[in-house]
């Protein structure tokens, strides 16, 4: 059997673009990327924490170090500079890779600079 799990997430990163007018995706910043494992035209969900909208898209790459998170095309109607999103990127994994399987969980500031690193969500109390 095959079960699709989360693969990694980008955790409350905040918009800071927002291009209507550009080809379809969501450019992240390269150090956000290679921290959750997330290539380069993979297609990821977006969850906006600030106004509810979900949508898939795919990853671009942005320029390193610059905290860019530019939501384009289409999607721009779903996210506007300033907005908390959570970036999900979803793999297929056997049962006996999951006995190895850890997502990349990525945290960021306000800046979008990482500011911790996980491979699981810790348990809340109740």
């Amino acid at each position: 059997m095959q079960r699709v799990m989360l693969k990694a997430k980008l955790h409350r990163v905040h918009v800071t673009h927002s291009e209507l007018h550009y080809e379809g995706s969501c450019a992240i910043d390269d150090d956000l990327l290679e921290a959750a494992d997330i290539r380069e035209y993979q297609q990821i969900d977006i969850y906006n924490v600030s106004n509810g909208e979900r949508f898939t898209t795919y990853a671009i790459r942005a320029q390193r170090a610059s905290g860019i998170i530019s939501v384009n095309g289409a999607a721009a109607h779903k996210a506007s500079p300033g907005d908390i999103l959570i970036i999900a990127a979803y793999a297929m994994y056997s049962e006996l890779e999951l006995q190895s399987f850890h997502p990349q969980l990525v945290y960021v500031d306000e800046r979008n600079c990482i500011v911790d690193k996980r491979d699981k969500i810790p348990v809340q109390a109740a």
